[in-house]
């Protein structure tokens, strides 16, 4: 017993005068695991207790105790001192004013992409996604567009490889959805298109647009009026000035295409209406029953709608911003005006 007394002696002695004399942390670390880890010093003469009696087992395990909490508190106040050392002096004044943290916040246009989400599922829309690498199929051949059209060729579009391009519009979502529902499929589409068009003030290639889909039993035209104009009285105010203009889209028949009266101007003209008064928000029309046929529905049966809107130029011309190109720069300075 006695001579597990002397060591623990000699272990404190040693470690005291190490630990208190330590230079640097990794130092402080290494006596640490010399004096107390598993492997340590103290754990290896603790090991001569097995032959000691239960009496002889309680008074050094004691004493064990009380050396083992010393080392620690001496360990920690070392480290501490050391630690202070490494700050340097007067490099922290606890009397300065704290520093304010900046909040981050979502960019306008995923804020914009949201309000639009959000108001048409509260008319019952659900939220559906697609990739953004597609097949000509599902971007183009189930949606109703001939061979020749325009639309395929690589001035408008991004071609991947083979049959695979960039999705020109979400409306491919429309097709997916179809293929797995059945009547009704009420569905909305946000999500990033991509167009290989010239990038100016008005238009980029590649943005982001809504796309959204009914189909059921006895859906008409006057339908998908009452869900845009709700869509534009909620978005842009009641006050606001809106009209349908005849159009042509490869997988709507009817379709039409929706103005607001522009906000820059009041009407009277200017270079971001083109001098016209009124700014186009959304294509929109009755799904063409070849593009029903297309999924398996009985077009006889049932009629949908759909409609499609880019979010970029809804949160132009609600924010009052003149170029497109603002929103894709990331200025900091543009950007923390829309919080």
């Amino acid at each position: 017993m006695q001579i597990i007394l002397d060591e623990l002696g000699r272990l404190e002695t040693d470690a005291v005068r190490q630990i208190t004399t330590a230079g640097t942390l990794d130092i402080l670390e290494e006596l640490r695991v010399q004096v107390l880890g598993k492997k340590g010093r103290l754990t290896a003469i603790l090991r001569g207790l097995k032959d000691l009696t239960p009496d002889q087992k309680r008074d050094i395990g004691g004493r064990a105790n009380q050396l083992k909490s010393k080392l620690e508190e001496l360990i920690v106040s070392r480290r501490d001192e050391l630690m202070g050392a490494a700050s340097g002096p007067g490099l922290i004044d606890v009397t300065l004013p704290g520093r304010p943290l900046h909040h981050g916040h979502r960019h306008l246009v995923t804020l914009v992409m949201d309000q639009i989400v959000n108001i048409f599922q509260r008319m019952g829309f659900e939220i559906a996604d697609g990739p953004d690498i597609e097949t000509d199929y599902y971007n183009f051949s189930a949606l109703n567009f001939p061979p020749d059209h325009p639309a395929r060729d690589e001035q408008d579009t991004f071609y991947v490889e083979g049959d695979r391009l960039l999705r020109t519009h979400t409306s491919g979502v429309q097709v997916r959805e179809f293929e797995k529902r059945k009547p009704p499929v009420k569905i909305i589409a946000p999500g990033l298109v991509f167009r290989n068009e010239a990038v100016n003030a008005r238009a980029h290639c590649v943005f982001h647009q809504v796309e959204g889909f009914f189909v059921d039993t006895n859906v008409t035209f006057s339908d998908l009026k009452g869900v845009l104009e709700a869509f534009v009285y909620e978005f842009f105010g009641s006050g606001v000035a809106m009209r349908y203009r005849p159009s042509f889209f490869p997988f709507t028949e009817p379709s039409a295409e929706v103005d607001i009266r522009c906000f820059f101007c009041g009407g009277k003209g200017c270079p971001i209406c083109k001098n016209e008064g009124w700014l186009e928000i959304l294509g929109s029309g009755m799904i063409d029953p070849a593009v029903l046929k297309n999924v398996g529905y009985d077009s006889e049966r049932v009629s949908g709608y759909a409609f499609g809107m880019g979010v970029e130029r809804p949160a132009m011309l609600r924010y009052q911003v003149n170029d497109i190109r603002l929103l894709f720069e990331n200025d900091i300075r543009f950007i923390r005006q829309f919080r």
